[in-house]
């Protein structure tokens, strides 16, 4: 059952079959296994893709209730999901549904999946003469629990830091402040690099795509920009520049398409696929985006039958304007997707020389907006632009397959942030051992198409990480939280009080289960 060159976009199928081809040994204590090499370090494999399978198994809440707070998106309508429209204005319910089903999720991979797996592995790496194997599982796994615990920071500040699967441990838990976790999470990757491969996750040859040392160091890095601990965000930054490995993908817009999956580009992101069948093109394999598609009125794909999503996540008029007002074109054209309306209204604000990719065209009687991959986009009482970044071409959608962005990657960490994580870095104080934070933002912007700038401060660093990543994981919230300039988040219409606003409330039903909370 020896498995290799294992592409992760298949790891949930793999998973199934590796289960069920093993079912009788892992219905078996490990204790109670025979434990000769072959079989423990299968074993060892099974349970590293079981982690990677749960880490992509991303429930569709986690994401937007990470991103739904920054001045670059917006939720949907007032009469739908009201409780995410409060959390987009800032007002906080600690009984909103979907604190407590982020809470769980993150929690549950955590402790259940991944810490649970860490130990099972180090069971069998106990028993055997050589451990390189196992070492390196439990590496890549350490360096998924960095990440989830990263953004429970980013939401909760002060949470519970498990260094175990054990539930009753986990009820007694300390509750560990904001600092404390971030520094756990740098230690913790600390101890996973020397154990990870050092080439790019499309490199993997054992499993393609998959977690590598570099993965390990932009976790550590974005821990360490929170902890405002810049040199050892610029070291960790650095070490990845350093490398050579990495570079930009050349065509913005195709980034977040197909082409751009498992490229030079990408640090990591959660893979799936639908095989090139209608059948597979379900839950079991694919992430629900739903929620970033276009509403069904005013979808206008350009392969008919093509189905659409919720109309939610909507980028911000302020985004638009920004990008508008720099000529920065590329980026907005794939960033944002314009209606009729959206053109309207960016129109009425002064803007009457709008690019191309704006023109209003007819399809069926009806206005809209056809992007460069000929899909339409209408008028819809839902949203008047939609994220570009989150809604795959129809034409690269499988044949034969209905589902929206059926078999589309979910981008997470772009060598892109990596450059421009280094130049926040460096010039908040960090010192340096790589380029400069003026080369590392003109590598952004030339590909962007911009002229390169002689200087930088943090303010023209900020803007172009708002630019470059604007609706990708909360980044934009974090950056200007972080550096104290919300005065940002004070757009459409919403206040944000730097005193309240920075993190969302403990879900009542934790509160009641782990009183530690309630504080």
């Amino acid at each position: 059952m020896k498995i290799g060159g294992v592409n992760l976009g298949k790891v949930a199928i793999l998973t199934l079959l590796i289960f069920s081809a093993c079912d009788d040994q892992l219905n078996e204590p490990l204790e109670n296994q025979p434990l000769n090499r072959a079989t423990s370090e299968e074993v060892q494999l099974d349970l590293l893709l079981g982690s990677y399978s749960s880490l992509h198994d991303l429930q569709w809440p986690i994401h937007p209730t990470i991103g739904l707070r920054g001045d670059d998106v917006n939720s949907g309508p007032e009469d739908d999901q009201p409780l995410m429209l409060a959390m987009n204005a800032y007002s906080y319910d600690e009984n909103a549904w979907f604190f407590n089903n982020v809470w769980n999720d993150l929690y549950n991979d955590i402790t259940s999946d991944f810490w649970s797996s860490i130990e099972e592995i180090e069971k069998i790496n106990s028993e055997l003469g050589d451990t390189e194997a196992g070492d390196q599982y439990i590496a890549e796994i350490k360096v998924m629990i960095g990440f989830e615990m990263l953004h429970l920071t980013r939401l909760w500040g002060d949470i519970l830091v498990p260094t175990g699967s054990s539930p009753d441990a986990f009820a007694e838990l300390p509750v560990s402040t904001r600092e404390e976790a971030l520094q756990f999470i740098s230690e913790l990757m600390d101890e996973a690099i020397p154990f990870l491969p050092t080439v790019r996750p499309n490199q993997r040859t054992d499993i393609q795509g998959g977690i590598t040392a570099y993965t390990a160091l932009a976790v550590k890095a974005m821990a360490n920009l929170d902890l405002e601990n810049w040199n050892e965000a610029a070291s960790a930054t650095a070490e990845i520049i350093n490398s050579g490995l990495f570079s930009l993908y050349p065509d913005f817009y195709e980034v977040f398409n197909k082409p751009g999956e498992l490229s030079d580009e990408m640090i990591l992101e959660f893979q799936y696929s639908d095989f090139g069948t209608a059948a597979n093109a379900t839950g079991e394999f694919n992430h629900l985006f739903n929620f970033y598609g276009p509403p069904g009125a005013g979808w206008y794909p350009a392969v008919e039958g093509v189905a659409n999503g919720w109309g939610f996540w909507e980028p911000t008029q302020k985004y638009v304007e920004f990008m508008l007002d720099r000529n920065d074109l590329i980026r907005l054209e794939k960033t944002v997707h314009f209606t009729p309306n959206g053109v309207a209204r960016i129109e009425a604000s002064g803007y009457t020389d709008l690019p191309d990719f704006t023109t209003i065209s007819q399809i069926e009687g009806e206005d809209v907006v056809l992007t460069k991959s000929g899909d339409g986009f209408g008028n819809n009482v839902r949203v008047d632009f939609h994220s570009g970044k989150h809604i795959l071409p129809s034409t690269q959608i499988s044949g034969g397959v209905t589902r929206f962005n059926s078999g589309k990657n979910f981008t997470v960490i772009r060598y892109a942030e990596v450059l421009l994580m280094h130049a926040e870095a460096v010039v908040s104080g960090g010192s340096n051992s790589s380029i400069s934070a003026e080369e590392a933002v003109n590598l952004v912007r030339e590909r962007a198409g911009l002229d390169p700038l002689g200087s930088v401060n943090l303010q023209v660093v900020l803007d172009e990480k708002y630019a470059e990543l604007a609706s990708e994981w909360g980044i934009r919230f974090a950056d200007v939280v972080r550096h104290g300039i919300t005065d940002e988040l004070n757009e459409g219409g919403r206040t944000y009080n730097p005193g309240e606003d920075r993190f969302i409330p403990y879900p009542v039903t934790q509160v009641d289960l782990l009183p530690q909370l309630d504080r």
